[in-house]
């Protein structure tokens, strides 16, 4: 609910547990007044106090009042240059070369629906959504600012964009310009980010907010294995059950900036957005440049809370999801088993042994195409390697289908190998600068996606193979960071722009594929989880979380990841032991319940594994098909944290209704006279009374206020799964 007091010009938006408010004062500067658990109203702004702060200036306006100054005050959306020296969110420059944005309220919209933003990823949904829009103008550079606020009451999220128009007669450089800004009076933060790198994506870090500026970002031309484009500020208690604290995602999938600054008043400000290193967008005259949007939830209940409003909010106003309401197929990707070495035969061989475990399908990956038998060549020559598949995909699919399967392929379209028929006849087409050698990553190149007709040309190829057979899935992969960031279709004066423009271009060919391909799953992929983000979520509604499958490292990996990500987003397969990354032996039963907390599916070669093998996997493709929509769509509980030492790392996940659950659970490394511990459950009814494993009556409110006993079990990294039903 948005409420307008247009008299005194305060703007309070509401939503089920939340509040967030914002004034224009008397000087038309729009200042942020509360954001935090719902109140009842009224103008928050006496919170704001005045004085004298040395070094701080008073804008013109304030006259000789020197108690007025943008540096102390909290602002809606920051300025620079005219006397606020904390971070700014905007920053443009007119052909005089100034550097100032003085920003005022100049009027405001209410709208029924949620805004979209042309080109970019945006969270959608109808008449259940409200939209303020509110402008700012700075007059004297001739610039339109509109913040846009969309609400979503049931799951406490705001959204926010940024849209500038260039109002004046000459152009204009935009070289910053943050999609969040949100400035707090007081309060003793801290910020965790989710950090790592690739094959140990998106673990959580946590520090106390210090003087200065605090900040985590990519410059790689993807929102990184290394830093994750979520953050959390939190008060010092805040845990997963108790505590305020602020989750915000950006819905981006390219170089970020996010950063927390606590002032000499021990003021906090938290800035989300695209990063400004090499980004400088030219405005002519009425052009207009919109920035991504940001997400938000509030939660006054810990992380638990933040957690699972952003996952009912990505599940089901984010993610396009072609198999919305219908169960995902378990598959079998073919990678681990034959890297690059394969036929037709083999592939089938593979399928033949999966489809009598009833799993439902075969994904054949990189190496089908072109020269492609190692990672040096191939790539960008999207057609079908006869010498390795007989007939193409139009002999092979229906061997794969007569086994009752469906058939899906891997892509790379934003990379070409030098050694490749494209890069011979377009070299210009990567990206580089001349006269400069190109810096290879993976031994490949990258492709100027800004540019329309590259895009047009890796289209109409890889739509050729797709429209030759039955194809129902593609896993879009992306296996290097982004390099000598050069267009040879831009003036050297706009060569800011090209990192922006390669991600609008992905994402235009994203959704071309998901428009003409409706019933098509796209599986999202940047060498594992290296653009897991909320922006390619929006056209991919799983992503491969990360190149490590060791199922112990993925305990940390897919909790860090849950922090924002439900566990529908979260590709995760098993895969054969010794692990190709840790070279460590977890048992079948292990691995298992650590994938089915994903999107579940396999990855080795099923001829190798033994007959006891095969039923323990025919057994969790059944149960896992069984609990789909609970373990898909439940609402996801953190019993332990698998960072720190203890018994076992647990989660749960809980059906809407309450009625079922799913705890699961894996130990550590064993030791000798191990202590006796209990599991506390969470998000039961009090009033139910569950069976666990269709034995016994527990009564709801004991087992998350006294806990279940957890077993004695023998050996390193075993597990178990209870499954919990109300009687």
């Amino acid at each position: 609910m948005i409420v307008l007091d247009k008299e005194h010009n305060v703007f309070t938006l509401h939503t089920q547990n939340t509040t967030y408010q914002m004034k224009a004062d008397q000087y038309s500067v729009l200042l942020h007044t509360y954001y935090g658990p719902r109140v009842s109203g009224g103008d928050l702004s006496y919170l704001i106090q005045y004085a004298d702060r040395g070094s701080s200036p008073n804008p013109n306006e304030a006259g000789h009042r020197r108690d007025y100054s943008l540096d102390t005050l909290p602002q809606e959306y920051s300025t620079c240059g005219v006397g606020d020296y904390r971070m700014p969110s905007i920053e443009f420059e007119p052909e005089d070369g100034s550097r100032l944005a003085d920003l005022r309220f100049a009027g405001c919209e209410l709208r029924k629906g949620k805004y979209s933003l042309e080109g970019l990823p945006a969270f959608w949904g109808g008449d259940e959504w409200e939209t303020l829009v509110v402008r700012l103008r700075d007059g004297s550079a001739g610039m339109l600012v509109e913040l846009y606020y969309g609400v979503l009451e049931r799951y406490d999220l705001i959204t926010r964009a940024v849209r500038v128009v260039n109002q004046g007669t000459s152009p204009v450089r935009l070289r910053r310009c943050a999609s969040l800004c949100l400035d707090f009076l007081g309060g003793d933060y801290d910020l965790i980010t989710f950090d790592g790198c690739h094959v140990m994506e998106r673990c959580p870090n946590r520090a106390p907010l210090r003087q200065g500026v605090q900040s985590v970002e990519s410059v790689r031309g993807t929102s990184s294995h290394h830093h994750n484009p979520f953050v959390v500020l939190c008060e010092h208690g805040a845990g997963e059950d108790y505590g305020l604290c602020y989750g915000a995602a950006l819905v981006y999938s390219g170089n970020f900036l996010a950063a927390a600054e606590r002032t000499q008043l021990e003021h906090n400000r938290l800035l989300l957005g695209i990063n400004p290193y090499h980004f400088c967008w030219t405005l002519a005259p009425g052009e207009a440049f919109t920035a991504p949007e940001a997400a938000l939830v509030c939660s006054p209940c810990g992380f638990g809370q933040m957690s699972r409003q952003f996952h009912r909010a990505i599940r089901e106003n984010l993610i396009h999801d072609p198999l919305q309401g219908r169960r995902r197929p378990v598959l079998i990707n073919n990678w681990e088993a034959t890297e690059f070495s394969f036929n037709a035969d083999k592939l089938v061989s593979i399928a033949q042994s999966a489809a009598p475990l009833d799993i439902e399908l075969f994904v054949m990956d990189d190496g089908w195409f072109g020269s492609r038998d190692s990672d040096r060549g191939g790539l960008g020559d999207w057609v079908v390697n006869r010498e390795k598949l007989p007939g193409g995909l139009e002999a092979l699919v229906p061997r794969i289908k007569e086994l009752g399967m469906s058939f899906g392929i891997w892509i790379e379209p934003e990379m070409v190998s030098e050694d490749s028929d494209l890069y011979r006849a377009h070299p210009d087409w990567a990206l580089g600068v001349p006269g400069r050698p190109h810096t290879r990553g993976r031994s490949q190149l990258t492709l100027d996606f800004s540019r329309r007709e590259v895009r047009e040309h890796i289209y109409q190829a890889i739509r050729k193979v797709l429209d030759s057979a039955d194809v129902s899935y593609v896993k879009w992969d992306m296996n290097r960071s982004l390099t000598d960031v050069w267009s040879g279709a831009l003036p050297a004066d706009r060569q800011g722009e090209v990192f922006h423009r390669y991600i609008l271009g992905v994402y235009e060919l994203l959704d071309r594929m998901r428009r003409d391909y409706p019933d098509m799953l796209i599986e999202g992929c940047t060498g594992g989880g290296g653009r897991f983000d909320a922006g390619m979520l929006y056209y991919t509604p799983q992503i491969w979380c990360s190149d490590n499958t060791d199922a112990i490292d993925r305990l940390r990996i897919q909790y860090g990841t849950s922090f924002c990500y439900p566990v529908s987003a979260m590709g995760a397969h098993v895969s054969a032991v010794p692990n190709g990354q840790t070279a460590r032996t977890v048992s079948m039963e292990t691995r298992g319940v650590v994938a089915m907390s994903g999107t579940f599916g396999y990855e080795m070669d099923l001829n190798e594994t033994t007959p006891e093998e095969r039923e323990i996997i025919k057994g969790q493709v059944a149960f896992f098909k069984a609990h789909y929509d609970l373990i898909q769509r439940g609402d996801y509980y953190r019993l332990t944290d698998p960072f720190r030492e203890g018994p076992c790392a647990a989660w749960e996940q809980v059906s809407p209704d309450r009625r079922e659950a799913l705890v699961s659970l894996v130990t550590g490394s064993a030791h000798a006279a191990p202590p006796f511990s209990v599991l506390r459950l969470k998000g039961l009814d009090p009033c139910l009374t569950y069976q666990i494993n269709g034995q016994g009556a527990y009564p709801g409110d004991v087992l998350m206020e006294a806990g279940w006993p957890l077993p004695m079990l023998q050996g390193d990294y075993q597990s178990m799964q209870l499954y919990l039903s109300a009687v």
